[in-house]
């Protein structure tokens, strides 16, 4: 790509994004038909969670909003929490349903609730009282068994209110957006967690949780009945990590035991649309034994012990599963887009490697209490032995939206129709689309967005097969300009042959003026390095974008497939080595020192 070409892309890109002025339809300024890109969070725990009391915190949903839009903060722990970069443009505070507020209520003298039993070990400073309610609790979320004595709705009820009234007070139209949200946290063993998220200002009298019912097939049925009342939510599973095999079930069985059916598929994707890829219980991309040929599937890879199954627990096979099933039986339960999010239990996110305050406040708000300094004052690694789990826990991530304006409306209806993506906490911009009638000069025509939309599908869309016409893809990725510059950009591929599921990754772009290798399709090593010694990078490595028009090598016209989007930066200090250098020691040498932050678009599906 020429000097020239490069100038007129930024320019291009840039206009897209800052682009001012209203458009018929729109309502507030900075209205752009060919979409901005927006950044938030739609996982977020305070005070209200009863988890999240127990870590200690006591930030609210207001205080939520406010550390979105770039307050201060104070973390359990004592220090400041604040925002590094610009504000968030949109968020959703999605405290647990089971029990909202109750352990708040059981805190308050002034209250019923603590006059319990349990209530005495709420108040209790002991960690060891803590984790007593925590099991407690957990209990009944386990069993889907809610206990009378903790069990009172009106407390619920209100509480639910004051998370519609904190988000209304912090909605600004145009400049930042509060959604209705709160997470449905069915744990049957393992994660079945999802967070439902209303489009705008309608919101159920009660949340539907796991205390009501533990299969997600109930929520999905309870969300029909809303939307048949004009409630209309979506639901977004996380940490499909830590599932067992369950979110995207690889023997094919719902929950209940049924097999997978057409009216299954419908349902799902009605209510499901999304599912987030990354947060700060890891990211569930792919997995190495899934996934070995991706040189990058080794990342931030977090699972429990007592875990059996690595199958059914991340996105990438869940789509070829789904092509499977689309070509086999004729519907797919898995045509999802990708988003990220944070899950912090501190009502604040820290999205930076460099401004990291993990996820579970007082439990694990210093480096030594997660792992990344050891326990003891002069402690060696070689002294300290323990690996704790929070250790291998994720500065992650944010969910990215392209959206005509900055308002619930607009936000929820890019959700909905899966115009998303996902980064790990950097704020890389990444646009995708696919036509056959793309020319070959368009990455510098000026009306390269319209004509991408006009020509073709964006991202979270089907394309469906032209004759035998070989499709173009457009891909776009911009550095967030406070990280890393980029590296590559690539496409991952899966597809179907003979009731068989295959994938191939493509870099596509490189930096540096760099080429792909036409015969392992892969840049060249840009060079790029990181000192850990003080976390500086190379600065003279990398691209503030990287663009370009692909077809596919080994397109088949007849054959299923699926393409998304994965763009790597240059490597940077992970969040442990930060802690490790502010602390003058080394490194705990069993956690990885660098990582690649990157972003994932949602997948453009082809159709023949």
């Amino acid at each position: 790509m020429n000097r020239r070409s490069l100038q007129i892309g930024f320019f291009l890109m840039i206009f897209s994004l800052t682009q001012t002025g209203l458009s018929a339809g729109g309502t507030t300024p900075g209205f752009n038909p060919n979409k901005n890109a927006y950044f938030g969070d739609l996982h977020i725990h305070t005070r209200l969670s009863f988890d999240a009391f127990i870590f200690r915190t006591r930030a609210s949903p207001d205080d939520a909003y406010r550390y979105a839009k770039g307050e201060p903060l104070t973390h359990a722990a004592g220090y400041e929490m604040k925002l590094k970069g610009p504000p968030l443009d949109f968020l959703a505070v999605t405290d647990h349903a089971e029990y909202m507020g109750i352990v708040e209520k059981m805190a308050d003298m002034s209250h019923p609730l603590s006059k319990l039993p349990l209530a005495e070990k709420v108040r209790s400073p002991r960690w060891r009282d803590g984790s007593a309610v925590f099991r407690r609790l957990g209990r009944d979320l386990y069993f889907g068994a809610p206990n009378d004595e903790f069990y009172k709705l009106d407390v619920i009820r209100s509480t639910w209110q004051r998370v519609i009234e904190s988000a209304d007070r912090h909605y600004q139209p145009g400049k930042f957006t509060t959604l209705y949200g709160y997470e449905f946290t069915s744990s049957p063993g393992y994660t079945f967690h999802r967070n439902v998220i209303f489009r705008s200002d309608k919101a159920p009298d009660l949340p539907f949780s796991a205390l009501n019912s533990t299969d997600p097939e109930d929520l999905w049925e309870w969300m029909d009945e809303q939307r048949n009342q004009g409630i209309v939510g979506l639901a977004i599973p996380h940490n499909p990590n830590l599932s067992n095999g369950n979110t995207f079930n690889y023997q094919q069985y719902t929950l209940s035991g049924a097999p997978f059916d057409s009216n299954y598929a419908e349902k799902r994707m009605r209510n499901e649309p999304l599912v987030e890829i990354t947060q700060v219980k890891g990211t569930s991309d792919t997995h190495p034994t899934l996934s070995p040929n991706d040189e990058w599937a080794d990342f931030e890879i977090y699972q429990k012990a007592h875990q059996y199954s690595v199958s059914g627990n991340y996105v990438r096979e869940a789509y070829l599963t789904g092509i499977r099933l689309q070509e086999t039986k004729s519907f797919n339960p898995y045509r999802f887009g990708l988003i990220g999010s944070s899950d912090t239990h501190n009502a604040a996110g820290g999205y930076r490697e460099s401004n990291y305050y993990s996820k579970i406040a007082a439990w694990d708000g210093t480096p030594k209490r997660r792992g990344s300094v050891p326990q003891y004052e002069g402690q060696s690694w070689e002294d300290d032995k323990k690996d704790p789990a929070f250790a291998r826990w994720s500065a992650s991530g944010l969910a990215g939206v392209w959206a005509e304006e900055n308002t619930r409306e607009a936000i929820f209806n890019a959700l909905h129709r899966k115009e998303t993506f996902a980064t790990t906490g950097s704020r890389i911009r990444v646009r995708f689309f696919a036509g056959y009638d793309y020319p070959s000069a368009l990455l510098d025509d000026g009306n390269l967005l319209t004509k991408a939309y006009q020509k073709g599908v964006p991202m979270g869309r089907d394309l469906k097969a032209s004759g035998k016409k070989s499709p173009k893809f457009l891909v776009w990725a911009m550095r967030d300009p406070d990280a890393a510059p980029l590296q590559r950009l690539q496409i991952i591929k899966g597809w179907v042959q003979a009731k068989k599921s295959f994938e191939k990754v493509f870099d596509i772009a490189c930096s540096d003026g760099l080429k792909p290798d036409p015969a392992t399709h892969r840049c060249p090593d840009n060079g790029a390095t990181v000192n850990t010694a003080d976390c500086s990078y190379s600065s003279d490595k990398g691209d503030s974008q990287l663009r370009t028009l692909w077809q596919d090598p080994t397109f088949t016209a007849g054959q299923r497939a699926i393409y998304y989007v994965r763009v790597l930066e240059n490597p940077t200090c992970r969040w442990s080595t930060w802690d490790a250098i502010r602390a003058r020691v080394p490194p705990n040498p069993r956690l990885k020192k660098t990582i690649q932050e990157r972003a994932w678009s949602s997948p453009i599906w082809y159709l023949p």
